[in-house]
């Protein structure tokens, strides 16, 4: 009876194991890694989420780190997103050398994000955090303090996609787009031309102490047929490919090696695998899609592969 008690504790602890991923950091493009790396600022009123206004937190672009929450959000008219205050140990503040102002930080990662300004009277805090957007991600969520994952895929249809990974545990958001293509914020008819290079994509962010990246790489592989080229199911154009989208290298190495596995149990797989670039949000009806019109997918279904 003991040895059995054993065992079972044994396998519990390695299911928790399991079920939890150290985080590796994003790759970044030129001009993220120039402002947050290279402490670089942005040009003002350029930023993506200068005048956003959506309900949710804001996450260090670098390590996935949640910073601040949208109700700390304020307009300043500096040109960059400002905030009144930060998630609770999120942020570290630290002077300038020239003694003139004080940097702010990612506490996880050391990524530049701003300065901050005290008694300029702009909100009843009378503190004023002035953020880069290419600092930040958004997490359409309001999300714990801790790191966060970020997952990128293209299966065809992205309401299908998002549909069946919203409905794994562990997965905060899932936000259906446009990325890998040369078009900047396309809109879904450009879209449709299949002339803007771009793929319908979701952009899942998910608590890696609750599931993996594989564990969502290999849902999606399973939801979605992985071996049709040029579209899926009767969705046919370039816009319908199956494509990975990896954030660091770590997710590559991942996607490769499930890749392989499925290769080398018979099938013919057309998924690319391709580091992510800009994620351009979709309009907002085709956001929940399915939950918001009680419909079903019509080309995605749960096929075992693995």
């Amino acid at each position: 009876m003991k040895q059995i008690l054993i065992l079972f504790l044994l396998a519990i602890m390695s299911t928790e194991s399991f079920s939890q991923e150290k985080l590796p950091f994003n790759s970044l493009g030129k001009a993220e890694s120039y402002v947050i790396n290279d402490k670089g600022t942005e040009v003002p009123f350029t930023g993506k989420y200068t005048n956003h206004k959506e309900k949710g937190t804001y996450v260090c672009k670098k390590c996935g780190a949640a910073l601040y929450y949208s109700s700390d959000k304020f307009e300043s008219d500096c040109g960059w997103p400002s905030f009144d205050d930060e998630i609770k140990g999120a942020v570290n503040r630290t002077p300038d050398a020239d003694g003139m102002r004080t940097e702010i930080t990612c506490a996880s990662c050391g990524a530049h994000l701003g300065h901050v300004f005290i008694g300029e009277r702009m909100t009843s805090k009378n503190t004023r955090h002035c953020v880069n957007s290419l600092s930040l991600d958004f997490v359409p969520a309001i999300v714990e303090g801790g790191r966060y994952g970020i997952a990128i895929f293209a299966g065809g249809c992205f309401w299908g996609v998002e549909y069946f990974l919203q409905k794994e545990p562990g997965v905060i958001s899932v936000t259906s787009g446009y990325t890998g293509g040369h078009v900047i914020n396309p809109s879904y008819k450009e879209v449709c031309t299949g002339r803007t290079g771009h793929a319908e994509a979701v952009k899942i962010i998910y608590d890696p102490e609750k599931i993996t990246y594989e564990k969502l790489l290999r849902t999606f592989l399973e939801i979605h047929d992985p071996t049709q080229v040029g579209g899926q199911g009767p969705d046919m154009g370039d816009q319908y490919r199956s494509e990975i989208f990896y954030m660091n290298d770590q997710q590559k190495e991942i996607a490769e090696r499930n890749l392989k596995i499925l290769t080398d149990k018979g099938y013919k797989i057309a998924t690319a695998v391709t580091k992510a670039s800009e994620f351009f949000n979709a309009e907002d009806y085709h956001q929940d899609y399915y939950f918001n019109n009680n419909k079903f997918p019509y080309c995605h279904g749960y096929v075992k592969r693995f």
